[in-house]
């Protein structure tokens, strides 16, 4: 994807905005038109969900060869609440997913970026300069959704940032009201509306994945594990138990009961959906890959897994989705899976990968954050590639469309037998829960060893151009030879080239 085409041209006549703290104060193509038809007066959304779109295989463009600090801004810390018995913590920057959000803004570059400060903050990217912030109750730690509104009543809402955050410092699972997913608008920084999430067998009621939004209807799974269909439009909110609420179209359990007795109520759901012909795919911390149909508007595909599952989906040129899978509530080890969503689930299985176990923080090993893959940045006849790094502290690169005949390997349950995809690189980095990203000849791999930057080449050797220590959990995005990310340090990076 080299060019961004506008496809969606709204005639929305917007004045200019005085930027203000807020409370303290599109689709990649869809595009809104602010005061005439040149490209230096368009708002529209670069990176726009988590993992870039709905198929959560696109990380931005024209990624630099050097990791120079660029500048720096202080995003702050925050108290939140691990829970009764233990009691709060103070968290420091940003952390998993945390990925920042691109918009142009006539011609401007603007980031927006959750915080463990309990800040939604917009930020210029050229200098790191805060425009306004908004106040959660607790930490955020998920990735927004930045959604065009084609419908609405107030040119200032025309853009919508949807994110969740933790549960609420004061509050706990028992707590009768818990408003953790919320929409501000890109503008001004306000409320638009809050949801307030219901008290399931799921032992959270935060809110970490990235909404997918289809016209104007929008997909999510909470970490109640109720994946929820809803009308993001803040014209169709409605007041309800206090607050002015968006209209929900339709619930569905990601979890059966099986799983809330094996998991011991840890059936969460931390992933973001992902589009792939006419179904929605989602993972569940309950163990499964669930297909929504978006024809029957029901769930009509279950792969089952077992163990816990935090990373997304993600959509393959081959119309394939790579998942990985921890080591938790499961006798094998855990890794990553490419399946075939046109199959029976059954047969679903193309490859699994096991990385080996290790023990760091609570991770017992496998697989905590997503995949990343080359897919948005080579034709056809270059090889298509997959990474991802494990809790056992090293990164993996494979072959994702092709199967090492010289193995076979055992699954999560340690009794059936798969394949196994081609190993073309691999790399002590120290352990990580960031999700590797590919953009152009580069991968740019981040964890708690710090952030690393690779060149690859037609034969797929990789090369390491450069590298700097630091404590990275948020998943990086690139746009003209800069590589924004936060760290857990307390600060959000922009590393690059200087202009």
């Amino acid at each position: 994807m080299k060019i961004i085409t506008y496809l969606l041209i709204l005639p929305l006549i917007l004045g200019n905005f005085f930027y203000c703290n807020a409370q303290d104060s599109l689709d990649v193509n869809d595009s809104i038109v602010l005061e005439d038809d040149k490209a230096d007066s368009i708002t529209y959304p670069i990176i726009k969900t988590f993992l870039g779109n709905w198929e959560r295989n696109y990380y931005g463009e024209n990624a630099p060869e050097k990791l120079d600090l660029v500048w720096k801004l202080f995003l702050g810390k925050g108290e939140t609440v691990i829970s009764r018995k233990s009691g709060s913590r103070i968290w420091a920057g940003a952390g998993w997913t945390g990925q920042p959000l691109l918009v142009n803004e006539k011609g401007k570059l603007y980031l927006i970026q959750g915080a463990y400060d309990h800040h939604l903050k917009k930020i210029d990217a050229e200098t790191g300069k805060l425009l306004w912030q908004y106040q959660f109750d607790d930490v955020i730690k998920g990735t927004g959704t930045i959604w065009v509104n084609e419908n609405s009543d107030k040119a200032e809402n025309s853009i919508v940032i949807m994110q969740g955050s933790r549960l609420g410092v004061g509050n706990f699972l028992d707590t009768k009201h818990i408003p953790s997913y919320r929409a501000i608008s890109y503008f001004t920084g306000k409320e638009l509306w809050r949801m307030d999430q219901k008290w399931t067998h799921s032992y959270s009621r935060d809110v970490d994945g990235s909404a997918l939004v289809l016209n104007d209807t929008a997909y999510l799974g909470l970490e109640n594990s109720y994946f929820t269909v809803f009308n993001p439009n803040p014209k169709q909110a409605r007041q309800l138990n206090g607050m002015l609420q968006p209209n929900i179209i339709q619930e569905r359990k990601l979890y059966n009961m099986s799983d809330v007795q094996s998991h011991h109520y840890n059936v969460v759901t931390e992933s973001s959906p992902s589009l792939l012909g006419n179904r929605i795919y989602v993972a569940s911390g309950a163990g499964h890959i669930w297909g929504y149909n978006l024809d029957t508007k029901e769930l009509d595909w279950d792969f089952f897994i077992g163990s816990d599952i935090d990373g997304s989906a993600i959509v393959t040129k081959d119309e394939n989705i790579l998942v990985s899978v921890e080591k938790q509530y499961i006798k094998g080890k855990g890794g990553a899976f490419k399946l075939n969503p046109k199959k029976d689930p059954k047969e679903a299985v193309i490859w699994y990968f096991p990385v080996e176990d290790n023990d760091f923080v609570t991770w017992e090993g496998g697989i905590i954050g997503s995949i990343g893959i080359n897919d948005s940045y080579i034709d056809s006849s270059k090889t298509h590639l997959a990474a991802f790094v494990g809790i056992d502290e090293h990164l993996y690169v494979v072959d994702h469309q092709s199967i090492d005949t010289t193995k076979e390997v055992l699954g999560p349950d340690s009794l059936t037998v798969y394949n196994t995809p081609k190993l073309i690189y691999k790399e002590r980095i120290g352990p990580s829960i960031s999700t590797p990203i590919f953009v152009d000849d580069k991968l740019i791999v981040a964890g708690y060893w710090g952030i690393r930057i690779y060149k690859y080449d037609t034969q797929n050797n990789f090369v390491l151009l450069d590298k700097r220590e630091g404590t990275f959990e948020s998943t990086p995005i690139v746009w003209n030879n800069k590589v924004y990310i936060a760290s857990r340090d307390g600060y959000l990076y922009c590393f690059g080239l200087k202009d």
